[in-house]
């Protein structure tokens, strides 16, 4: 699916920046409660489709249409590394916990994983399990999980040196690990959202009645566990029980695409973005606050 621009990104400590990327070359960092831009950064030749932070917010990561994934210094805006080597491009970008190594998931079916402080130019290891481009990716402290178009799931358990393969049997868009690390949240373009047990693969839950059929869009789970939650090419965001499978909430947000979203890390508030702009969503109630356009 295309994506059209600006997928948000909190930080993930303390949930106090957001980060934005489109079609405009650059990624921005922002105050999301102020709607305030705090620096802009500039170094990709193409469109931005994915942008990460490290855990302690001094570095970013990022990938697009020009096939580079760049290593970026936050406070002082350069680039530290421009990694080459991908086919095609790049979906995806993601550090590992200690933000020594990124992820890279890639239209040309491959994940490489660039070593940010090697300074060969070559990736540290390429996973080329996948039959076709690779939409989404996630890490833990010891696992890759990676969604592809050709359908499946795939966990790489790095301690046991191990992968594990779940087939969906739709072109995947969106990955996530639940908070708690025991399951895994797929979307695809059937839209429908499913929920696996990580380890089994078994099928927890179903959650249906947003539009997905064209777009990479995002998904996500609250910061309690307690809600799946979807973009929607019908211009909302959609809120299920995780347990009950329910439609709980149809938020509206506008008459376009809502392309992405992110859950803050500890509180009821959460950022989407639909065409260039960014909105944020506060408590229960989901009332629009200011937000940078």
């Amino acid at each position: 699916g295309r994506r059209p621009s600006n997928p948000p990104w909190y930080s993930p400590v303390d949930g106090n920046y957001c980060l934005t990327c489109g079609s405009d070359k650059t990624l921005k960092l922002w105050n999301p409660l102020r709607g305030t831009l705090l620096r802009t950064y500039s170094g990709h030749g193409y469109e931005v489709l994915d942008a990460a932070g490290s855990f302690d917010n001094s570095s970013l990561c990022s990938g697009g249409g020009d096939k580079a994934v760049v290593l970026w210094d936050v406070a002082s805006g350069q680039v530290v590394r421009k990694f080459r080597g991908h086919a095609g491009k790049v979906n995806t970008v993601q550090f590992n916990e200690e933000a020594t190594v990124i992820l890279s998931g890639s239209i040309d079916s491959t994940i490489r994983c660039w070593d940010c402080r090697s300074r060969k130019p070559e990736p540290v290891q390429t996973l080329d399990e996948a039959r076709d481009g690779i939409s989404s990716v996630k890490v833990s402290d010891h696992e890759v999980l990676a969604g592809s178009v050709d359908g499946r799931v795939r966990r790489y358990d790095l301690r046991m040196g191990q992968l594990f393969s779940d087939y969906v049997g739709s072109p995947i868009t969106c990955i996530c690990f639940s908070r708690d690390g025991q399951c895994t949240l797929v979307s695809s373009l059937d839209s429908t959202l499913r929920l696996l047990d990580k380890d089994t693969g078994e099928l927890l839950g179903e959650y249906t009645g947003h539009k997905n059929k064209e777009y990479k869009l995002d998904c996500c789970l609250s910061e309690r566990d307690t809600h799946v939650v979807s973009c929607s090419e019908d211009g909302k965001v959609f809120f299920w029980d995780l347990v009950e499978g329910a439609l709980a909430l149809a938020l509206p947000v506008g008459p376009g695409v809502v392309q992405s979203l992110t859950y803050h890390p500890t509180e009821p508030c959460l950022l989407t973005a639909m065409g260039g702009s960014i909105q944020c969503w506060r408590e229960e109630t989901y009332e629009a606050e200011g937000a940078p356009g």
